[in-house]
């Protein structure tokens, strides 16, 4: 009887709904399909047919997008498709967020939206936009898997042989994993390529995982967010540099790292041959790097201090080089380098001792975020890779360095960097007594503040007046001191006393370039080991062929 009663709960439906679904759409694009392939001047009416109303669509975009397949959705009938809810890693293009002015898209789940900042806030205040949630990289690769499956991926690659295999080449990125999410939970697979061959260089996704692939108008649009040119490296940042350098890499052995975009950590690249060498680091730091193929590590590379980076993508311009330094970067036997954005972002989760990162606002705690009143930039990976791994379990001298206590069940944590500039151009304070990212928050009808980095995964601060070691602080209140002595004349700064911060100082809790021995009058830019985008080339013997916008001689 008992038996009896548990069956008498046992549902009653098709197990197959997905799956009946696909054959379905499949089938009513068979009259455009030669084999796996679509032609280019016909892809708007498959979309059509292979898209429905409330589909979860994701987008392939951060560095390499699949434009033509963005371009392409934007075109659809909004009277056939409409309310999807959109999956995207990086708002990079302006279809990205007309799909939604149009009513083809109504919800949105993203990482980051730099180009697009103020256009998704705009978006948001009139209603147009439904922000799901705002995230880091690899958490919004995992819910692929979870609840955020997608109904339909469109993704980019080199090249497809005739038996639907896929080249990705140095541009891997998200592929593999927007792919496999989808391919094994019965969506659709759409596929853009710039060219259609014969005989691929290697076969990075099987043909078996793709559905639909069309031969793209022009090469998918490539992004170079982490190229920096060196002759925009200021004094103070070169300054800012040299205190990262011996305030922080040097007592804790830093030499698993990974640096975010920025000019201050794209200093302390260029330094490293230079400064680093005068210190006699050489050997001792910033050897292992989770990083994608920057420029400006070229000449520390050359100069011996790198010892292997693996990348979550590539930097245009930097293939002939990757291509001939495979002692140190991750490359296939074709000599292409192979990046791929979750790999990595786990890398930099698990496996680094540092996060050298920049922010847009800090508040008196040190939480951090890039959210901010009319623009909402997102977070890219910071989230992930700025917060200490509490699953790690194999120690280093930088994890066991940040110890401050005793006892039997003491353990070590990742080094969490924010570097900044107490103000930003215009005069604006980046420390702020509370981030714009909570009210923003509340407007959007987000259930938490879009915080990027947590003030309790916070270690330090670096500003152009000193580093914050917050993780040697005793309370909430003297972590407020803190990073309140580095912050310059803004109304944070300006809420601790000269006294008060003599004494942090004095208790190695805070430190100027004075305490560190550094001498301000060295931070000049003859220090660069490379002051412009032609010495790069150089250092790289011409391997490095910048792209145009960075042709400036």
């Amino acid at each position: 009887m008992v038996q009896q009663s548990h069956f008498s709960s046992k549902i009653h439906r098709s197990w197959t709904t997905r799956l009946d679904s696909k054959k379905s759409r499949m089938a009513g694009i068979s009259s455009y399909m030669n084999g796996k392939f679509i032609p280019t001047d016909k892809i708007v009416d498959p979309l059509q047919t292979l898209i429905l109303p409330g589909d979860k669509v994701m987008l392939e975009s951060v560095q390499k997008q699949a434009d033509f397949l963005s371009r392409s959705l934007a075109q659809v009938d909004p009277k056939i498709v409409h309310d999807l809810h959109i999956i995207v890693m990086a708002i990079g293009r302006p279809d990205h967020l007309s799909i939604f002015e149009d009513g083809i898209a109504k919800k949105i789940d993203f990482s980051f939206a730099g180009p697009q900042s103020h256009r998704v806030s705009q978006l948001i205040e009139k209603g147009v936009l439904e922000v799901g949630a705002i995230h880091t990289y690899v958490e919004l690769s995992a819910r692929l898997f979870c609840d955020l499956t997608p109904n339909v991926c469109l993704v980019c690659a080199e090249y497809a042989d005739r038996d639907g295999n896929l080249y990705t080449g140095a541009n891997t990125e998200d592929t593999p994993s927007i792919i496999e999410a989808t391919a094994f939970s019965n969506g659709i697979v759409v596929v853009q390529v710039n060219e259609i061959v014969d005989k691929l260089p290697r076969v990075d996704i099987p043909g078996g995982w793709v559905d639909v692939i069309v031969e793209a108008d022009r090469p998918f649009a490539m992004e170079p967010i982490q190229t920096r040119d060196p002759k925009d490296i200021t004094e103070l940042q070169i300054l800012t540099a040299m205190m990262i350098i011996k305030g922080i890499y040097a007592p804790h052995q830093v030499t698993k790292l990974n640096h975010g975009v920025g000019f201050s950590t794209a200093a302390v690249e260029l330094l490293l041959p230079t400064y680093g060498a005068q210190l006699g680091l050489k050997g001792k730091i910033c050897k292992n790097w989770i990083l994608n193929p920057q420029p400006t590590l070229i000449p520390a590379i050359e100069s011996g201090w790198v010892e292997s980076v693996h990348s979550f993508g590539n930097e245009d311009g930097m293939q002939e080089y990757i291509k001939a330094r495979p002692d140190i970067f991750f490359t296939g036997a074709d000599g292409s380098l192979r990046s791929n954005r979750v790999f990595c972002q786990l890398a930099g989760h698990y496996a680094i001792d540092c996060f050298s990162g920049s922010t847009l606002q800090i508040d008196a705690e040190g939480n951090t975020s890039t959210v901010t009143i009319g623009r909402i930039a997102g977070f890219g990976g910071a989230p992930n890779l700025g917060s200490d791994a509490h699953g790690r379990r194999h120690s280093s001298p930088a994890w066991l360095s940040t110890i401050t206590s005793d006892g039997p069940n003491v353990h070590g944590r990742k080094l969490v960097l924010q570097v900044v500039e107490t103000f930003k151009a215009g005069g604006v304070p980046t420390f702020v007594p509370q981030l714009d990212a909570v009210q923003v928050g509340k407007d959007a009808g987000l259930p938490v503040a879009p915080i990027m980095v947590y003030g309790e995964d916070c270690t330090h601060i670096a500003t152009e007046q000193g580093i914050a070691y917050l993780y040697k602080s005793d309370s909430l209140e003297e972590r407020k001191e803190i990073v309140a002595a580095v912050a310059g004349v803004t109304s944070v700064g300006l809420s601790v006393s000269r006294n008060r911060v003599n004494e942090l100082r004095r208790l190695g809790k805070v430190a100027y370039p004075e305490d560190l021995g550094v001498n301000r009058g060295e931070a000049k830019r003859s220090l660069l080991s490379a002051r412009s985008m032609k010495d790069l080339v150089a250092w790289s013997d011409g391997l490095y062929q910048p792209p145009a916008r960075f042709r400036n001689w």
